[in-house]
């Protein structure tokens, strides 16, 4: 199935959801008169629709608003709505990743957010498009940190660098890159322990381990990858700010969008962070991290079971 597909497929909750709701509202406004009191109530009836799928208040209002200023009369509002949305989720492209050897990735969130999974995919794809990646095992205080690691690790097929139980995480974090130049591999990819925004203690010691690689490496941490639940929904929004305080994260990893009904929060991510979503998770298995397309996102949240053969 190609990458568009599988994103219908995880975003099908959503997309089923969705479409019960517009199609209610299309119906409605064909129902009245076509004056511009039927355009405004088509509107607001959108507007709910937007809320209910985590796109946010602040947000479908601001959608809602920018569509009634620049739609055209006849035209249809569902696809002026997603005209909006696209525009909300663009982001300008990602950089070239730096010529920094090895390249550093940070990968860090709350607990249960799929975190230590996301960093195994992570090495997957990356081994795949032809690297050669390295895991660093930096969680740890969770006890069953390490072996879930280390069973990613093999599906994966790649290597991990790991300390002993209640190790210093940033020590691992620096024998890790030690090893990553020793040899030849790149990226490393650091599995942070999963922690509350609420404790200054662990957050502070995201700091310790960024300076960590930035000795070790020159411009380290090179990436950071924030790991969202998407089911927890705009929630997890609070526990996101205070990780760009910290953490200085760069892009977003949006997970279990295919456990949810509201898969329109990467909307509010989008636009409430101001930065790119990078990646988003739609199932367990280890290909089921797809690099994230906000035409096909939008694409999909409108396209009920509509998943053909695969190769659209």
């Amino acid at each position: 199935m190609s990458l568009a597909g599988r994103l219908r497929a995880g975003l099908r909750k959503t997309a089923e959801r969705l479409a019960a709701r517009l199609a209610a509202v299309t119906r409605a406004g064909r129902g009245g008169d076509g004056s511009g009191e039927d355009a405004r109530a088509t509107l607001a009836a959108l507007e709910e629709v937007l809320i209910e799928a985590d796109v946010g208040v602040a947000e479908a209002e601001r959608i809602v608003a920018r569509v009634r200023e620049t739609r055209e009369p006849a035209a249809d509002p569902v696809e002026a709505v997603k005209r909006e949305m696209l525009a909300a989720l663009d982001r300008p492209p990602v950089p070239p990743a730096p010529a920094a050897t090895p390249r550093v990735v940070l990968v860090v969130g709350v607990n249960g957010t799929g975190k230590t999974t996301t960093v195994g995919k992570l090495a997957h794809r990356w081994r795949l498009a032809g690297e050669r990646p390295l895991i660093c095992a930096a969680d740890t205080f969770r006890a069953a940190a390490v072996p879930q690691l280390d069973a990613w690790a093999v599906r994966a097929r790649v290597d991990v660098v790991k300390g002993g139980a209640r190790a210093d995480p940033a020590a691992v974090v620096f024998d890790a890159l030690q090893a990553g130049r020793a040899r030849g591999c790149s990226p490393v990819v650091v599995d942070t322990a999963g922690r509350l925004h609420t404790r200054g203690d662990l957050m502070a010691e995201l700091g310790k381990i960024r300076r960590v690689a930035g000795r070790a490496v020159p411009g380290a941490p090179h990436d950071v990858l924030l790991v969202l639940d998407a089911t927890v929904g705009r929630n997890g929004l609070v526990q996101a700010r205070r990780f760009l305080e910290t953490a200085g994260v760069t892009g977003i990893v949006l997970t279990k969008l295919d456990g949810t009904a509201k898969g329109g929060v990467a909307v509010a991510v989008a636009a409430e962070l101001d930065l790119p979503i990078r990646f988003v998770g739609v199932g367990e298995g280890v290909d089921d991290l797809l690099p994230f397309s906000a035409a096909d996102y939008v694409d999909a949240l409108f396209a009920p079971g509509d998943l053909g053969d695969g190769r659209s």
